[in-house]
């Protein structure tokens, strides 16, 4: 059975944070690690984009307060703090 439509974007920003996260750790051991100039340049553009993409959807969320739009910014863990911030009672 699928989602209801309200639902949807809440899946896809989950979906985008995590891979914001995932990428950004990436990112990171890579750099600290061997410095592989393919590994960077395969996982920049991912972050970059699921990055985009966490900013983008929060900043159009219904009942998106500005307190989730603030967190969305913060690279790496923002998407899922906003995204935590969009599901409790009160941001409702």
């Amino acid at each position: 059975m699928p989602s209801p439509p309200s639902s949807m974007p809440l899946r896809h920003l989950r979906i985008a944070a995590r891979a914001e996260l995932l990428s950004l750790a990436l990112l990171l051991a890579n750099l600290v690690t061997v410095h592989r100039e393919t590994v960077s340049s395969l996982t920049g553009p991912v972050h970059g984009c699921a990055y985009l993409f966490v900013v983008i959807a929060v900043l159009r969320a219904e009942g998106a307060t500005t307190g989730a739009k603030v967190l969305a910014v913060i690279p790496g863990v923002g998407g899922l703090l906003a995204l935590r911030r969009l599901r409790s009672p009160a941001a409702a």
